[in-house]
């Protein structure tokens, strides 16, 4: 263990066949991503009596809020003859049922299954209970609504180990959409979430835009648990000494995602859900309280501006990455990198050296 914390660097990254291979991506989808929850909205975009469909790794998905119940997610497609109930669009649309466009089965936004066209003329039995949307495994954390694509995911306390261990109840606390961002890339989606978890290159690539929120080198603290890991830097509150710091938080996480949480309460969560083995799609979402909204375009605003410098290097890195690279050694603050890696080497079943020891 280095004296400051962090693991010590003692392996190499992977190998570069697991950025372009078509195979592992497929392996990627079939093993890595069913073993994860995955963000999609902010509970604040979807208010109850809406509904919004979306697509997350080629699955259409019908996101619905019942009035006085839960947010429920469903696979967007009639069971009648698997045509989707609503169309993707950028932003919930307000409803109080969800009618086949095919043949004009009638769901209500809990999935089960109101009523259908000429009901007594099907061959055979037929009784709407039996036909209700396909549901999948849904749940709130940070103010996000999550799904699991896989029948038996990691629990996302687990999955969020650190967060939960680091933020406590400041994690629960209730935020709105202050504002949000989406581009897609031209690079693997490991490109994208190596980069992000790259403390080595914040100073070098980024000294106008992160540097100056993340601050020295010097000052950095890390930590790692089993899923998740965290970089922490102090910020001064204006007017105050060294002693009044707080900090400014980076955690990375399991499958593909990012938190950045702010002192004064703000969250960004970025997500790199892949499009395919050269190509993922960047999201962020950024979360705050009401009083934060005036503001919100502008710190959206700054975020993208160290994303867009962040574009132009993994876009490069994936290029480099599929000319044939073989990756050279890691350095101490590219840990963050190697814990994710690692983690990623063990659930894909590779045979890969063994992770750095984790500090708690």
């Amino acid at each position: 263990m280095a004296a400051d914390g962090a693991p010590v660097v003692s392996r190499q990254f992977l190998s570069a066949d697991h950025y372009r291979s078509p195979d592992a991506a497929e392996r990627e989808r079939a093993i890595y991503a069913p073993h994860f929850w995955h963000p999609l909205v902010p509970l604040s975009s979807l208010p109850e009596g809406s509904a919004l469909a979306l697509e997350l790794l080629d699955l259409p998905l019908l996101l619905s809020h019942p009035p006085g119940g839960p947010p429920q997610v469903f696979l967007n497609r009639c069971p009648h003859r698997g045509v989707a109930l609503l169309s993707p669009a950028a932003e919930a649309q307000a409803c109080r049922r969800l009618v086949c466009p095919y043949h004009g089965w009638t769901y209500g936004l809990d999935g089960l299954l109101r009523a259908a066209a000429r009901e007594g003329e099907f061959a055979g039995a037929f009784s709407r209970q039996d036909w209700p949307l396909v549901a999948l495994a849904s749940a709130v954390r940070g103010s996000m609504l999550w799904v699991a694509v896989g029948p038996d995911p990691l629990p996302l306390e687990q999955q969020l180990d650190l967060m939960e261990q680091e933020l406590g109840a400041e994690l629960e606390r209730p935020r709105v959409l202050l504002a949000s961002l989406e581009r897609e890339l031209a690079c693997n989606w490991k490109i994208a979430h190596d980069n992000t978890l790259d403390d080595y290159h914040v100073a070098i690539a980024h000294p106008t835009t992160l540097h100056r929120q993340q601050g020295p080198v010097r000052h950095y603290r890390h930590r790692f648990a089993m899923h998740t890991n965290l970089l922490a830097t102090p910020v001064v509150n204006p007017g105050q000494s060294g002693s009044g710091a707080k900090e400014f938080l980076t955690f990375g996480a399991p499958p593909w995602i990012h938190w950045l949480v702010w002192p004064d309460g703000r969250l960004a969560l970025i997500s790199f859900p892949p499009l395919d083995p050269g190509r993922c799609r960047l999201q962020v979402w950024l979360l705050g309280d009401p009083s934060q909204q005036p503001r919100g375009q502008e710190w959206i605003e700054e975020l993208g501006n160290f994303l867009e410098e962040d574009r132009v290097l993994v876009e490069a890195a994936q290029r480099g990455y599929s000319s044939g690279l073989t990756p050279g050694p890691a350095h101490r603050l590219e840990a963050r990198i190697l814990h994710q890696q690692a983690l990623y080497a063990r659930i894909m079943g590779l045979v890969e050296p063994p992770a750095p020891s984790a500090s708690a």
